[in-house]
């Protein structure tokens, strides 16, 4: 699939899942801006795809959670490229903390990264794309978001189910603007994420995939680039899983 002139936002992609999400995108020749909260390994990132790959990379310093740092990331971005086309909410932290332990101060952290931030970047990304009549939005869940992941936490799993409902307000909005919004679920990755979990509940997870293995990086990020690929240009208000069977509906 090769995307010729777009641009696109990325964002917590300085590393993980989102580095890969980006990596995926300029090899197909889209414009990348490597949104992180951390711009020292942003700009590192950028420079690696920009080696890599001869397209454009631009890092741009992004707290999520605070709705004029996104605005700046869509006006700089609007500078820099002349537009946006595609926008991809990667950005998530994840606490295992037992539900009886989670302090307000800890929910409300996960939450903000997790769920407000996916807002105030599609609120902030609407106006763009509505004006130029098309866009393409995915944001990450979780399989979490569906089953209630307990060894994910309370707090992660409330805040990705919220992102999947967010992703159907969006799509049901944007849709009379040629704009789709569309939402990934992975299951267990192959992160650092999982690494958090002991070696007990990653052999329970595994057993409890029918494909018998945690996805990679690149599951995920295939997934998001065929959701903004014109493959996908009837689709919008959909999860997709990749989570090895582990869910199935």
């Amino acid at each position: 699939m090769r995307f010729r002139n777009r641009v696109a936002i990325i964002t917590g992609s300085a590393q993980g899942f989102g580095k890969e999400i980006a990596g995926r995108l300029a090899s197909g020749g889209i414009s990348v801006v490597i949104s992180d909260k951390n711009f020292h390994k942003a700009r590192e990132t950028a420079k690696e795809i920009e080696r890599s790959f001869k397209t454009r990379a631009s890092p741009v310093q992004t707290d999520v959670r605070k709705r004029d740092d996104v605005l700046d990331l869509m006006d700089s971005t609007v500078r820099d490229f002349g537009k946006i086309d595609m926008l991809v909410n990667n950005a998530g932290i994840m606490y295992t903390t037992p539900v009886e332990d989670i302090s307000e101060e800890e929910w409300d952290e996960v939450l903000n990264v997790n769920l407000r931030g996916v807002f105030f970047c599609c609120q902030a990304a609407t106006p763009f794309m509505k004006k130029q009549r098309w866009g393409k939005i995915v944001n990450i869940s979780s399989v979490a978001g569906k089953t209630g992941g307990i060894a994910t936490g309370a707090h992660y799993s409330a805040s990705k189910a919220g992102v999947i409902c967010l992703t159907k307000v969006f799509a049901k909005v944007l849709a009379p603007f040629g704009v789709t919004v569309n939402a990934i679920a992975p299951g267990p990755a192959a992160t650092a994420m999982t690494r958090v979990f002991s070696s007990q509940v990653n052999e329970e997870l595994i057993k409890a995939t029918p494909l018998g293995t945690f996805a990679d990086t690149g599951d995920v990020a295939e997934a998001v680039l065929f959701l903004l690929s014109d493959g996908a240009k009837h689709i919008t208000g959909e999860v997709l899983d990749v989570n090895g069977g582990m869910l199935m509906d």
